[in-house]
C-alpha cells in the first residue's frame, strides 16, 4: 500500500519531465556571410550626397534668374521691375545698405546670449571668411562677364545683386549653426535676406533676376564654406585635468613639490 501511494504522488512529475531535443542547424544561409566577414556598406545614390543637397536651391535660384533676364522668362525682369514701381513710385531708402550686415548681428548677439552654435566661434570665423571670399570674387566674375545694366543705368554690374549675395550668405550661416537649437533664428536671418532683396528692386538698383541669382550665389557660397571646411583650428588647449602640491624633504631641506597630469 505504501508503494502504490509513492507511485502515485511522484509519477505526475516525472511525466511532466520530457527530454530537450536540439534544434536543427539552419545551414541554408551559412555561406551568405562567413564569419568575421563584414557586408560591404552600400554607398548612397549620387543624388543624397552633401555636394548635391548643398548645391540643389542655388542652382535653381541661379538658373531661374538667369532665365528671367531683361525680357526674357515666363514673368520677365522688365514685368516685375514694372509691377514694383506701381506699388512703390516714389518710395526710395538706404536701409538695404545697413540690412546686409543685420544677419550677422544677429549672428553675434545670439552668440553673446548664450546659445550654443554648431562650431566655435574661431571656425565660424574663419567658414565666414571663406565664405566671403567665395561670394565677393564669383559675383564679381560674373558681373564683369555679363555686364548688364541697372535699372537706374548707374552702370553695368547689375546681374548678380552683391548686396543680395551678401546678405543670404549670413543668412545660411545663422541657420547652418542654430538650426538644431531653433528653426527661428534662421527664419529671421532669411527674411532679413528677403528685405534686403526686396529694397534693391526698390531702389532700382536690380532687376529680379539679379536678386533671385543673388539669393542663389550667396547660399552656395556659404555651403561651400562649410563642405570645404574641417574644423582643424579652434581647439581647447590642453589644461592639467588634476593637480597636487605637497611638501617635500630633500638632502635636508623643506620644499614644496607639484604635480599634475593632462
Amino acid at each position: 500500500m505504501g508503494a502504490a501511494l509513492w507511485l502515485a504522488t511522484f509519477t505526475p512529475t516525472l511525466a511532466q519531465v520530457t527530454p530537450t531535443v536540439p534544434a536543427a542547424t539552419d545551414t541554408t544561409h551559412k555561406f551568405e556571410n562567413p564569419s568575421g566577414i563584414s557586408s560591404p556598406v552600400a554607398r548612397a545614390p549620387w543624388y543624397k550626397s552633401k555636394l548635391v543637397r548643398a548645391t540643389i536651391v542655388p542652382a535653381v535660384l541661379i538658373t531661374y534668374g538667369a532665365t528671367c533676364i531683361n525680357g526674357n522668362g515666363f514673368y520677365s525682369s522688365y514685368q516685375a521691375n514694372k509691377d514694383i514701381h506701381k506699388l512703390f513710385p516714389t518710395f526710395r531708402t538706404h536701409l538695404d545698405d545697413v540690412l546686409i550686415i543685420a544677419p550677422y548681428l544677429e549672428l553675434g548677439g545670439v552668440l553673446l546670449a548664450g546659445v550654443e552654435s554648431k562650431n566655435d566661434k574661431i571656425n565660424i570665423g574663419l567658414v565666414v571668411l571663406k565664405s566671403e571670399l567665395i561670394m565677393l570674387s564669383s559675383t564679381f566674375i560674373v558681373k564683369s562677364l555679363t555686364k548688364i545694366r541697372r535699372p537706374d543705368n548707374s552702370d553695368m554690374l547689375s546681374f548678380p545683386s552683391g548686396h543680395t549675395a551678401q546678405a543670404f550668405l549670413a543668412a545660411s550661416i545663422v541657420h547652418n549653426e542654430f538650426r538644431d537649437k531653433s528653426q527661428w533664428y534662421g527664419i529671421g536671418a532669411y527674411a532679413i535676406a528677403t528685405s534686403v532683396a526686396g529694397l534693391r528692386m526698390i531702389n532700382s538698383k536690380h532687376w529680379q533676376s539679379d536678386v533671385v541669382a543673388g539669393a542663389g550665389f550667396g547660399i552656395l557660397s556659404a555651403h561651400l564654406g562649410y563642405l570645404t571646411h574641417r574644423n582643424r583650428w579652434g581647439r581647447k588647449p590642453l589644461m592639467p585635468t588634476g593637480m597636487n602640491i605637497m611638501p617635500t624633504w630633500q638632502q635636508g631641506a623643506p620644499g614644496l613639490g607639484m604635480t599634475w597630469k593632462l
